[in-house]
Parts: structure tokens; C-alpha cells; sequence
């Protein structure tokens, strides 16, 4: 009798060879806070104007489908696009890929306007922001999600719980179109991300007061699980495909599904044991690659993670900088020969470094603003040369970076001058 054939690397390999693409799309993944406009408390996921009764609303009112797990709703599909919830209820927009900055702009402006009459209703407001103001992670319930509480028991950093349940970031998606402009695009990510990182720090208040940090999310998350957190590979070398593979199949796993069940493996087996052992499916290496957190992600696309939530159109600039630089080879030996001098070590230094200094952070004789002013003059040269007129999304930033400031700072200036320290004040800026 034949038998199957086991889950083999090859295998693997194609979940990301099949992305090859000539398209040079821009993907975004926008997360904000809900708190209720009273108690500027975390809004939660049952009560009565809770996160349920308001997707269960948003459904009915704009014919979006449900998405379930075991019947209790945890997002909203209309065709390519999802709106879905993060373990503490926090609220993301998943957007299809368009060519365009505007095309997204469009569409997500859209969806907050129809949104809006049915938040006021429910007496909610979405936070522009990168951790709760003020509820922390004690007073913030899971939404019923299996995978999430399963997640929440295993993974072990000491901020692991914020990162869950306290967090709101935007995440950027670039196409490639084969392994060398793949890794090529992964590696400039991976460098860019700590600068970028800075430059749009925006959580310096928790549980309203001064942490002491600029982007305390970012923070949460070097102390989520250092298994899967972080850079992958020597991003200073010719990484591979085949490398990214190796650290996956090199961490442990936290579950797998069956039958529509999730069963627990704590962390007890790595995938490449798992594969030796028992009948690994594709569908058990997707999931497992879904619960690894690197700054930068792999799929069949690239996915840049670690930027703060922001607003007032700066969760624009984010696609802005990414697009500038990595859909023009002439951008990418720029930023190359800008990173020269910086090696392996200078770029995990200053991913420890940023979250508390920001654009303040110093790198082997360098400021983190002056390289980020850089970045900003090679990004809008080439979206400029695209002609697309996308270089209007840098102007938010570039009247923060140019001025060797972040969002954490003008935050940081408000607390301790007008604001006299007013959660209050706080929640509506960032409203």
C-alpha cells in the first residue's frame, strides 16, 4: 500500500516560493485601542456595550459576515478585508494589498465612517495608540478565542500580558518577486525597523503615568518570548529562505488544531521534532509560523511589525517609507551604504535602546533622528521618481522627525505641561 509522504522541507519552501509575485503592492494591518468615552477604561468583550454587541451591530448595519470560534464572534469579513479582535479586544483592520497608499487611505477612512454613528452609540472610542492609557492588563479580559488563551499560558516574558492584552500597532506588507529580492527586501527591513520604530514611538503613558519609556509596546514586546521575538538570521549576511525555515522549525511549538480543538504542546516539542515524529500537515507549519513575532515575518509576502498605533494620518507614513525604499533597488543601496558602519550587534543594541530613548537612542557615534532624517530624504527622492503623488504620506512624520521629535515626546510635553497630567486630555488627542 502507499503511504503518504511526510511533511519535508521542499514542502515548506513552497509556502513561500508561491508568493512570487511582479505586483508591487502595499498591504496594512491597523490596530486601535477601544476604551469607553467615560471611564476612559478598556471596553470589554460581553457586556452590553461591549466589543460583541458592537461588531454584532457594525454586521448587521453594513452586511459584513461573522467570524467565529466556538459561535462567539472575534471579527468581521467582507470580501478580501477583515476587521477582527486582538486578545484584549483591541480592534484591526486587515486591508487587501492595493496599489496604492491612497487605495488603502480610502477604504479605511470609509469603514471609520460608517463605524462611527454605531461607536458613538455605544459610547466607545478607538485610541490612536500604542498600550492602553489607562486599564493594564489585570483588569483587561481575554476575548473568548481559544488560541489566545492558550498563548496567554504559555508564553513566559514578563510583559508578555501587556503584549497581549495592552498593545495597538500597524503592520506594513511588501511583495517580492523571488528569493534574492525576497531576502534582499527582508534584510533593509529588518535594519529600518529599529529606526522606524523611533520614529513613531507612541505609548509613553500606562496605566496613566510616565513609564519612562517612549514606545512602551515595543518594550513589551522584548519581553514577550525570546524564542520567537526579534530578529531572525544574521541580517547582515546573505540570509535564505531556507535559514528563516531553520529558526522555525528550531522553535518550540504552542499548539496545533485538530478537528476544529486546540490541543496544547507547551512548548514542549520543536517543529522539526514534531515532523519526525508524527504526521505533520502544511496547515500545522502555517499556524506555527503565524505564532512567530520576528520584527520582520516571512509568509508568502514580507511583514514589518513593530511600529507603535498612531494617527493623525501618520498610520500612512508607515506604508510611505516601506514603499519608498523597498520597490526601488537605487533606495535599497542607499539605505545600504547609509547602514555601512552599523553591524549585527548596533542593530539588536538599538532595538533594546529605542523603546526608551526614541530618536534619542545612540549608536556607535550616531542619534537615531539624524540616520531617521536620512531615511526620510531617500525615501520621498524615490517616491517622488514613482510619480504616484505618494510622497504627501511622509509630510506627518517629517514634521516630527525634522524637528528631532517623536509622537511619545509631543505626548510626553502635554503631560507635564497643559495636560497636567489628565488622563482625559490624553484620551482625546489620541481619539
Amino acid at each position: 500500500m502507499q503511504t503518504e509522504e511526510k511533511l519535508g522541507k521542499k514542502d515548506l519552501l513552497s509556502l513561500f516560493t508561491e508568493g512570487y509575485k511582479k505586483t508591487q503592492t502595499i498591504g496594512i494591518e491597523y490596530e486601535r485601542l477601544p476604551v469607553n468615552g467615560t471611564t476612559f477604561k478598556a471596553v470589554d468583550y460581553n457586556n452590553e456595550f461591549g466589543i460583541c454587541n458592537f461588531l454584532r451591530n457594525f454586521a448587521r448595519e453594513e452586511n459584513w459576515d461573522y467570524i467565529t470560534d466556538d459561535f462567539n464572534i472575534i471579527g468581521l469579513k467582507q470580501g478580501h478585508d477583515t476587521i477582527t479582535l486582538e486578545p484584549g479586544c483591541q480592534i484591526e483592520y486587515s486591508i487587501k494589498p492595493e496599489k496604492t497608499i491612497f487605495e488603502l487611505k480610502n477604504k479605511i477612512e470609509n469603514y471609520d465612517n460608517k463605524m462611527r454613528p454605531i461607536l458613538k452609540k455605544f459610547g466607545i472610542k478607538l485610541l490612536n495608540y500604542g498600550v492602553s492609557p489607562l486599564s493594564t492588563n489585570k483588569h483587561i479580559n481575554l476575548i473568548p478565542k481559544k488560541r489566545y488563551h492558550i498563548m496567554a499560558k504559555y508564553l513566559w516574558g514578563i510583559l508578555s500580558d501587556v503584549m497581549m492584552r495592552e498593545t495597538a500597532g500597524v503592520q506594513c506588507c511588501i511583495d517580492f518577486e523571488s528569493e534574492e529580492d525576497a531576502m534582499r527586501k527582508y534584510k533593509i527591513a529588518n535594519k529600518l525597523v529599529p529606526f522606524v520604530t523611533a520614529m513613531f514611538a507612541n505609548s509613553p503613558i500606562r496605566g496613566g503615568v510616565d513609564t519612562g519609556y517612549k514606545s512602551f509596546r515595543a518594550l513589551s514586546w522584548l519581553n514577550t518570548d525570546n524564542d520567537r521575538c526579534g530578529f531572525v538570521g544574521h541580517i547582515d549576511n546573505n540570509s535564505t529562505f531556507e535559514e528563516y525555515i531553520n529558526a522555525l522549525l528550531e522553535t518550540p511549538m504552542i499548539f496545533i488544531n485538530r478537528d476544529n480543538q486546540c490541543i496544547s504542546l507547551n512548548g514542549k516539542i520543536n517543529f522539526k521534532e514534531y515532523m519526525n515524529q508524527y504526521d505533520a500537515t502544511i496547515e500545522d507549519f502555517k499556524l506555527h509560523a503565524n505564532l512567530y513575532f520576528p520584527e520582520v515575518r516571512l509568509r508568502n509576502f514580507i511583514e514589518i511589525r513593530n511600529h507603535d498605533c498612531v494617527g493623525k494620518n501618520l498610520q500612512y507614513s508607515i506604508p510611505a517609507i516601506y514603499k519608498g525604499i523597498l520597490y526601488n533597488s537605487f533606495a535599497m543601496d542607499e539605505i545600504d551604504e547609509l547602514f555601512k558602519d552599523l553591524e549585527y550587534k548596533d542593530f539588536s543594541e538599538l532595538r533594546y535602546n529605542v523603546p526608551k530613548y526614541g530618536l534619542n537612542t545612540y549608536v556607535k557615534n550616531y542619534y537615531v533622528k539624524d540616520i531617521a532624517k536620512e531615511i526620510l530624504y531617500i525615501t520621498e527622492k524615490s517616491l517622488i521618481e514613482m510619480d504616484t503623488g505618494e510622497e504627501i504620506f511622509l509630510n506627518p512624520i517629517k514634521e516630527y522627525t525634522l524637528n528631532n521629535i517623536c509622537p511619545a515626546d509631543e505626548i510626553l510635553r502635554n503631560w507635564y505641561g497643559l495636560w497636567n497630567k489628565d488622563v482625559k486630555k490624553l484620551i482625546e488627542f489620541v481619539s
